[in-house]
């Protein structure tokens, strides 16, 4: 092996250990911190009445469990050469379980909030009725049961794997048929929550597109989204956009593993190899901590519910918001029927590794 080669290796592997020792950290923080704070406006009562809140909250749900489990885990393993999972068979399953769940179930969700927010942005008054917290509890319901029960192979098969006499590793069944199904079944799942994603935002945005086509004198008679409404369906969009990204780096390792996996690479290529896997894997724990600076960047009236809050954490008062004052002279009920008219100028329309 030639000095240059040496010195590459060595620089794809310091590289891996700060992406690990403090690019993850810096996730787990920010992602809990502001999976926090988004928690308590999202719990607030002028919010809990949104059916697309309830797929919000779920979601931050998720976010922490894996912030809390596969993102801490891979900070030890990788950023401090703390192997817990290897040494505890329980602790193994677990963990590689709870990353292909919440992996599988959050893409879920964000789909079934998706077709929530197509269903409120018809004109059809028959059809938005359909958007409900019933069907909300009872789809997310009927989704966990279906991951959990379909991800059940991962406690079978995956296990604390010996090496040799001194190295043990929590990881698959060594088997190459089963390392096959496991790339191409994600990669599979991620592909179709993508499709899936793009459909129904694309579809939404045409509901919108249809509502600002109509006369202004004629929107007071239809009866639409709420100014709120339409910044939850934009923070919607903005979440499958950074899905979809985040998701596309370890589904095109995945494909790359499996095409190149009868191969055996030099220690030059392997360096290479693993500089990609982790950072693939890297630009997928973002997403996990992304949703408050979604709901941050994309919606007027989460930032001034939060300001709200640090207002009165201080002792100071926030005078309300111009949308909260003009729901305040309306003082017009809702049952599932959105009642307000929407300026719809602003919408802009629009995996899986585990190491």
């Amino acid at each position: 092996m030639s000095s240059s080669d040496s010195y590459y290796i060595e620089l794809f592997s310091n590289i891996i250990l700060y992406v690990y020792r403090y690019g993850n950290p810096v996730i787990f923080i920010l992602g809990n911190v502001g999976n926090s704070l988004s928690a308590f406006v999202l719990f607030k009562k002028a919010w809990r009445k949104n059916v697309c809140v309830l797929y919000f909250k779920f979601c931050l749900l998720l976010s922490s469990g894996y912030l809390n489990s596969v993102i801490l885990g891979n900070i030890f393993t990788n950023g401090f050469n703390i192997n817990l999972q290897n040494s505890n068979t329980l602790l193994c399953k677990l963990f590689f379980y709870t990353s292909f769940v919440i992996s599988t179930l959050l893409p879920t969700v964000l789909v079934l909030a998706s077709i929530d927010r197509l269903l409120i942005s018809s004109q059809n008054v028959d059809t938005r009725l359909y958007s409900s917290k019933r069907l909300a509890y009872f789809s997310i319901s009927i989704s966990t049961i279906f991951w959990i029960s379909l991800n059940i192979h991962i406690l079978i098969k995956v296990n604390i794997q010996v090496i040799n006499s001194s190295i043990f590793i929590c990881y698959y069944d060594r088997s190459k048929l089963y390392a096959d199904f496991i790339a191409y079944s994600t990669t599979i799942f991620t592909c179709v929550f993508c499709v899936l994603i793009l459909i129904l935002s694309i579809l939404s945005f045409k509901n919108v597109r249809r509502i600002r086509a109509i006369p202004r004198r004629q929107r007071n008679q239809i009866r639409t989204m709420t100014k709120k409404d339409f910044q939850l369906l934009r923070c919607l969009f903005v979440h499958d956009i950074v899905y979809i990204i985040a998701s596309i780096f370890p589904s095109a390792y995945s494909i790359y593993a499996v095409a190149n996996g009868g191969h055996m690479p030099t220690l030059l290529g392997q360096a290479i190899d693993d500089f990609f896997k982790s950072l693939s894997t890297f630009c997928y724990f973002t997403f996990f901590s992304s949703s408050f600076f979604i709901f941050l960047g994309v919606s007027n009236a989460f930032r001034h519910e939060l300001q709200r809050m640090v207002y009165k954490l201080s002792g100071q008062h926030l005078l309300p918001s111009r949308e909260e004052e003009d729901n305040g002279q309306k003082n017009i009920p809702r049952n599932n029927v959105e009642v307000n008219v929407i300026d719809a100028s602003a919408v802009v329309p629009s995996a899986l590794i585990i190491k």
